[in-house]
């Protein structure tokens, strides 16, 4: 009893720093000037780029996976990349507070999902987080909304790139049953970089050029949110249910819009830290009982293709 207890901590802890470290993802990309998409490239070039030495060990399993597994680790990330390129691109047109909120809804899509194809079990109590934690999103970002201009094009990428990130997520969900965390996510972070690189060659961006500012927040991008966010999450989603771990994205509303009040002067008001108040209890309520059994990380296996 005691040792599932300490299990249990152990994962809302590691939530809570996942939470933490993509909430720097919209100051980081704030403070570049170069093409987002070119940021996304080189955030997940460089981060498989320091995975690439513990590649070696999980050789036997990469070598091993089937032409299905395949299939969704390319559909996974090209569903990374395309939610990149299009959350990462509204962040130029709208606020920090707009932007994130949207991504609120990426809870309700992968629950959803999760519902129609996994069968996954929804409690009243976990309903009653997330309907928290939504009122809180929206009162945080409400002030920020706005129905012209380039603001309302930010609000639409940032939905789209919503779609996006819940359809990754479910894929990964399902790859993650009979794939080790590591290989799955060297895979698709290097097949979401790659798609980036192709629609960067196809505008014509620059590949090359950049400033030491500029490797120096592609490496942040790298570390912080994709190492101690993505790649924490998708670690997780092996130990508890994809829609708890989606959750995470209300969270970030709160972080962000502090980080943007402290490092880029973006308003924020006394109701706002209270709306943040009410996402991080909604957050809390939802993880504690949406767990699914805590259990060892298995062996990786490997399914064989249906005869």
């Amino acid at each position: 009893m005691k040792s599932s207890t300490k299990s249990s901590v152990s994962f809302e802890l590691l939530y809570v720093i996942g939470i933490i470290a993509i909430s720097f993802s919209s100051i980081f990309i704030r403070w570049s000037a170069a093409e987002v998409s070119v940021v996304g490239m080189y955030r997940l070039y460089l981060t498989c780029l320091l995975m690439l030495p513990f590649v070696w060990k999980y050789r036997k399993e990469i070598f091993s996976l089937t032409a299905k597994q395949w299939r969704g680790l390319l559909l996974s990330g090209v569903m990374l990349g395309l939610h990149f390129l299009l959350w990462m691109s509204s962040l130029r047109l709208t606020t920090v507070a707009s932007s994130t909120v949207i991504l609120t809804l990426e809870p309700i899509l992968v629950m959803i999902g999760s519902f129609f194809l996994f069968g996954a079990k929804v409690n009243r109590a976990m309903l009653a987080g997330m309907g928290l934690a939504l009122v809180g999103s929206i009162a945080i970002g409400a002030g920020d909304f706005k129905l012209s201009g380039t603001a309302l094009h930010g609000d639409i990428l940032s939905l789209l790139g919503t779609v996006a990130v819940a359809v990754h997520m479910l894929f990964g969900k399902q790859l993650l049953k009979n794939m080790s965390a590591f290989v799955y996510n060297f895979w698709v972070f290097f097949i979401a970089a790659s798609t980036l690189a192709g629609y960067n060659a196809a505008k014509g961006f620059e590949f090359t050029g950049y400033s030491s500012k500029e490797w120096g927040i592609f490496l942040l991008l790298a570390v912080v949110p994709t190492l101690f966010g993505h790649y924490l999450f998708n670690w997780l989603m092996k130990f508890i249910s994809a829609a708890a771990v989606s959750m995470a994205v209300l969270g970030e509303p709160v972080f962000s819009s502090l980080l943007a009040w402290l490092l880029l002067k973006e308003s924020l008001t006394g109701v706002q830290l209270v709306a943040g108040v009410a996402i991080l209890s909604g957050v809390w309520i939802f993880i504690r009982y949406g767990k699914e059994t805590p259990a060892a990380e298995p062996e990786p296996k490997v399914l064989k293709e249906p005869a």
